[in-house]
């Protein structure tokens, strides 16, 4: 058996806002966030296919790992997949607003999925 080590999750007081702007500052990054944020848990794999293009598997790994330790996400490992859900709430409650403010800009932004 294979031995995987930990996933690095930051406890929430750990978490800074520099961070999270950059993990956000990369459009794949931010859109992989965004789709998070929108719903339940999601696999890697779910989130392969950006619009109109295919993130490959190893940037993808890297998007997740990036996005996870800032702390916006949080991941587990279920069998061969991982996955994956925001920390959109506890964020809210460290950092009011700010979460909501990044994704309004990023959904205005021309050629944006517009929210419903």
């Amino acid at each position: 058996m294979k031995f995987m080590r930990p996933l690095f999750h930051p406890a929430i007081e750990d978490i800074r806002p520099e961070a999270i702007l950059y993990a956000l500052s990369d459009p794949e990054r931010v859109a992989i966030f965004t789709q998070l944020a929108a719903g339940c848990g999601v696999t890697c794999s779910a989130l392969a296919d950006l619009g109109e293009r295919t993130i490959p598997k190893s940037s993808l790994s890297n998007h997740f790992k990036v996005l996870r330790e800032s702390g916006l996400i949080r991941s587990e490992r279920q069998g061969v997949e991982m996955r994956n859900q925001s920390r959109c709430a506890e964020l809210d409650e460290r950092f009011p607003g700010l979460i909501e403010a990044i994704l309004t800009a990023y959904r205005q932004r021309p050629g944006q999925p517009k929210a419903d």
